[in-house]
């Protein structure tokens, strides 16, 4: 077997892989508000969220492009128009959460909005990916905005800020807004990530230098900020199926859980260290 044509066996290797993951993790989710005016609109994994508003509304993430017919039919089922989204924001450049970009802005016309850091890379369809270059591969979008951490994303009365949260990715985002309900404000906190894939080197990466460093400042933000309701990029990593569950009885209430904030920031800071001690070689 020649290298090229290893390299094209490789290459649909990791396309197949890609395929079968898109598939698994874009199977429908019932669609749920949350809390205010944040709604669930993603598949079983994939987390997309709807933020409502009387100007339009902000949708943040995609997953993949076969996961946006999953993210219409979210809306939709809510009484929601995909036509009538303005804004579209991530809170991390990898396939599962921005391959739906591109397809996304042609239906809806809405505006993408990416933190520094990331922009390239949904630009370029994964090119400049620090981990996945050769295996996560995507149609490019256009970039309308590049975003600055405290960056604003303003729509009709609500407020997005844009928190600068790397390691994962470069540009690696969680989202802060105030959601109202009860007459009551809520703290409403989408993490971007906080977990070390095993294919990142924290020690010695040419290609991501800083990324140690990175992770220790993002557990810094992620701790200092005031949290009610913490969701993130993934539906498992806030127990959403379970809140879900509990929400049919106790409506919002059940994603208020500012103690499994505190905890899933413990449990990812760990884990981070040891596996930094780990490839120090200690």
């Amino acid at each position: 077997m020649t290298r090229l044509t290893l390299l094209v066996a490789l290459c649909a290797l990791a396309l197949a892989a890609q395929s079968s993951q898109a598939s698994r993790w874009s199977q429908p989710f019932p669609p749920h508000k949350i809390v205010g005016n944040v709604y669930y609109v993603g598949s079983n994994e994939l987390a997309s969220f709807l933020i409502a508003t009387p100007a339009g509304h902000i949708l943040i993430n995609t997953g993949f492009e076969e996961t946006v017919p999953v993210v219409r039919a979210g809306c939709e089922k809510l009484g929601f128009k995909l036509s009538d989204v303005k804004i579209l924001l991530t809170g991390q450049a990898h396939n599962d959460h921005v391959a739906g970009f591109a397809l996304m802005r042609k239906l809806t016309g809405a505006k993408v909005m990416v933190m520094a850091g990331d922009d390239a890379v949904v630009r370029g369809g994964g090119k400049g990916d620090f981990a996945y270059e050769s295996q996560m591969r995507w149609a490019p979008c256009p970039v309308d905005r590049v975003l600055q951490d405290g960056d604003q994303v303003t729509l009709g009365s609500t407020t997005l800020v844009a928190r600068l949260t790397p390691g994962h990715t470069r540009g690696c985002t969680t989202w802060l807004l105030t959601a109202v309900e009860d007459g009551k404000p809520f703290h409403v906190v989408i993490v971007g990530s906080v977990h070390v894939n095993s294919e990142f080197r924290l020690v010695n990466n040419a290609k991501y230098p800083r990324i140690a460093e990175d992770f220790a400042r993002t557990f810094q933000v992620l701790e200092s900020l005031p949290c009610d309701v913490f969701l993130g990029s993934h539906g498992g990593a806030y127990g959403m199926q379970a809140k879900y569950q509990r929400s049919l009885k106790e409506g919002y209430r059940a994603f208020v859980d500012p103690q499994g904030y505190r905890a899933y920031l413990a449990a990812g800071k760990a884990a981070y260290l040891k596996e930094l001690e780990k490839q120090r070689g200690r």
